[in-house]
């Protein structure tokens, strides 16, 4: 996986990264002229030096007017110029939705063929991607520091996002917007895949779940998650079709695994303290059965 977040994948992070290197580059030079500056006067003040009236003036119209001007300039001309690239339309994009909630994503594919998961987003390598942003509950930030710069997520507001990814893999992507006690564990990840894996995979997510649990359907889990293809119809959590074709739990707060599973069913507050999932009271062997059915679900 990476979590280099200054290394860029993608054009748009590419875009962002060379602005930010521009600035870093020029801070450091200013800071550079300005502590040499700052020493030359010192070492001149002990030698009692003491410079010309004009030379007073051309430092204070030099360094105070015309560098900080050029400086500006060059920023504002460089930022114009990548924000125009990142956000500029582009053509053969895959459309989707990620909507915030605390603390978890519900992604939405407008492919061809319509899909539903949470908190993983799979795109094709080499093509744009246009994500539609929006939230359910209150402000949230959709950041995916290898692929592209962050977006809000905003109650009532639908924001646009642009990325793309240069190279299959997996890329972490975090909430950079402060939202409740769980924000630090509201991470996504963006699996990055061939054209034809993709396709497969979207075609996968679109199926109901072959069967339905007995368990799952009379214990409260139906009120909250849906299960296409059975009575479970609830919105409130994560679509749980596909669970077991996820590589995480809670928004890649742990591995996705049955041991995990079951104690994430029992009590996720265990996991993600202030979560709005409640505990989950049932018998070993009605637990057990649950976490068979869910891993039957790829």
């Amino acid at each position: 996986m990476d979590t280099n977040s200054l290394t860029p994948h993608g054009p748009d992070a590419a875009h962002i990264s060379g602005l930010f290197w521009l600035m870093v580059t020029m801070g450091t030079v200013i800071y550079i002229v300005t502590m040499t500056a700052l020493v030359v006067a010192l070492f001149r003040g002990r030698q009692g030096a003491r410079p010309s009236r004009f030379s007073d003036n051309a430092f204070i119209v030099g360094g105070g007017v015309v560098v900080p001007t050029l400086v500006l300039f060059v920023l504002a001309f460089a930022t114009v110029r990548a924000t125009n690239k990142v956000t500029a339309p582009r053509r053969d994009a895959v459309r989707l939705e990620v909507v915030g909630y605390q603390y978890w994503w519900r992604v939405e594919y407008h492919t061809p063929v319509r899909a539903t998961t949470a908190n993983e987003v799979h795109i094709p390598v080499g093509r744009p991607v246009d994500i539609t942003l929006t939230s359910v509950d209150v402000n949230h930030s959709f950041w995916i520091p290898e692929l592209a710069g962050k977006v809000d997520t905003i109650p009532g507001q639908r924001n646009l996002l642009h990325l793309q990814a240069d190279k299959a893999g997996t890329y972490r992507g975090q909430c950079a917007e402060f939202c409740g006690l769980q924000h630090t564990h509201m991470a996504m990840l963006v699996i990055a895949e061939p054209q034809a894996d993709f396709d497969r995979w979207v075609r996968t997510q679109a199926r109901p779940a072959a069967a339905g649990s007995a368990v799952f359907e009379h214990q409260s889990c139906a009120g909250c998650h849906t299960i296409r293809g059975t009575s479970a119809d609830g919105t409130l959590g994560p679509d749980l079709t596909h669970l077991a074709g996820r590589r995480t739990l809670g928004a890649v707060t742990a591995p996705n695994t049955a041991q995990n599973l079951a104690k994430w069913i029992h009590n996720a507050q265990d996991f993600k303290p202030g979560s709005l999932m409640p505990p989950v009271p049932m018998d070993p062997a009605e637990l057990d059965a649950l976490v068979a059915y869910l891993e039957t679900l790829e």
